[in-house]
């Protein structure tokens, strides 16, 4: 396609988000507006039980289709920088022309329940590293896998996709490898690793999130009609780059309001209380703090439809607490900001009235909220001066009053909330005017 000539001195930058269901991209210019977004489906993983598990040659060819598409919409010779975000913890192993030597285990798969069980022996309890789910144990899971014996790289999502688009491989960030064992704190690989006979050599280079790693290959730069000189930068986590997305800066907080309950800020010092699920991502001179409850908007479904929820969400009484004390959860358990497994949810008692029973749940969340933020506190954190709302509940202009009266600060609904743009906003960070 044919656009005319271009202004080379007009800058753009590309954000690109591999999920578990699709591919996004998005083009924006150097203030920030979005100029062109894409969508391609992905087909679903398999699974098998606590077994998830996708072929990475699916990502490649959903993001080239994404790209292929772009290129006919917009001239992408003035994309300046590239980033990309990927699923946190999804992992693979491949060999040093970046060939995946087994499906890539996703980042809910958590069959490395033994592996688990080898990295708490050895692991500091302040590690974002534990657990089935943690990449590292689905690194040691495998490396016990005949294909895998003989591996060179070990790669997350983000990582490989980049290693595609640059053409150079065994470079991650500090927020994928976290949960790889990374000490983010101290900039290096932990000693304690080496107890896990992990070849130090598998183990990819570190660098900041929006490094970066050279330029795009000569290849894609003639598919897509891209500049020889376009910048590929290392990536992000999903959430990570959804934060971004928001424009959050010091001093402001972060609920998604999904299915379950994220609260995320940014401090000047590190958090890490993995009993509570707490852990920090290194972004710029800052650090992402954050915590997940297993309450939400999940509970909300369980009892009320769409339609009700819109249709009850009109008989609220911001100005008239319900008083009920409900502790909402879809099962028993909840880790943050209390630490019980055995909690059971507290929806009683129920109200013969459907719209107070509603509003009684939405103030339970609203209250979980509120102790998370003094749970945070408590940890180090600072008490945010704003909170920016994302997700599904962020639309829902009586949640956010009753919240906003809970924590005596603005709740505002975020104006950008998808990882796509958060990606392209770290491309847009990397640019660095001369003068």
């Amino acid at each position: 396609m044919q656009f005319g000539i271009t202004d080379t001195t007009v800058k753009h930058y590309l954000g690109i988000d591999t999920g578990t269901s699709g591919c996004r991209s998005c083009v924006i210019d150097a203030n920030a507006a979005i100029k062109v977004e894409i969508r391609t489906t992905l087909p679903a993983p398999s699974r098998s039980g606590n077994e998830v598990e996708q072929d990475p040659e699916c990502w490649w060819s959903a993001l080239t289709a994404n790209l292929d598409q772009l290129a006919t919409e917009f001239p992408l010779e003035s994309v300046e920088a590239i980033a990309l975000d990927g699923t946190s913890a999804t992992l693979l192993c491949c060999d040093a022309s970046g060939t995946p030597l087994s499906p890539a285990l996703m980042y809910n798969d958590a069959r490395a329940v033994e592996q688990a069980t080898r990295v708490d022996r050895v692991a500091p309890a302040d590690t974002a590293a534990r657990g089935a789910s943690a990449s590292l144990a689905k690194l040691l899971w495998l490396l016990q896998q005949p294909d895998c014996k003989a591996a060179h790289h070990a790669l997350h999502q983000a990582d490989w996709l980049l290693g595609r688009l640059a053409g150079r491989f065994g470079i991650s960030d500090e927020n994928n490898a976290l949960k790889l064992g990374y000490d983010v704190v101290n900039s290096c690989w932990p000693a304690w690793l080496a107890e896990l006979d992990i070849r130090p050599s598998l183990l990819p280079d570190v660098v900041p999130a929006g490094y970066p790693l050279g330029t795009l290959t000569q290849d894609l730069c003639e598919r897509w009609g891209m500049s020889p000189h376009t910048r590929i930068l290392s990536g992000t986590t999903d959430s990570t780059a959804s934060f971004i997305a928001t424009g959050a800066g010091p001093g402001e907080a972060v609920t998604s309001l999904g299915s379950t309950l994220v609260l995320k800020i940014l401090s000047d010092t590190p958090i890490f209380a993995p009993e509570y699920g707490v852990y920090s991502h290194r972004l710029d001179n800052n650090w992402l703090i954050g915590g997940a409850s297993n309450s939400g908007g999940a509970v909300l479904q369980q009892y009320f439809n769409h339609d009700e929820i819109i249709r009850l969400t009109d008989m609220v009484s911001t100005d008239q607490p319900t008083g009920l004390d409900y502790y909402p959860l879809v099962g028993k358990g909840e880790r943050f900001p209390v630490n019980d497994p055995g909690l059971e949810p507290r929806l009683q008692p129920r109200p013969a009235d459907d719209a107070v029973f509603f509003q009684g749940i939405l103030e339970g969340i609203a209250n979980i909220e509120l102790q998370g933020y003094r749970k945070l506190i408590e940890l180090g954190a600072p008490w945010p001066d704003k909170v920016i709302t994302t997700g599904g509940g962020a639309v829902n202009n009586a949640w956010s009053t009753i919240r906003a009266q809970l924590l005596d600060i603005p709740v505002v609904a975020a104006e950008h909330q998808e990882a796509a743009y958060g990606a392209a906003l770290l491309a847009r960070r990397s640019h660095r005017p001369s003068g």
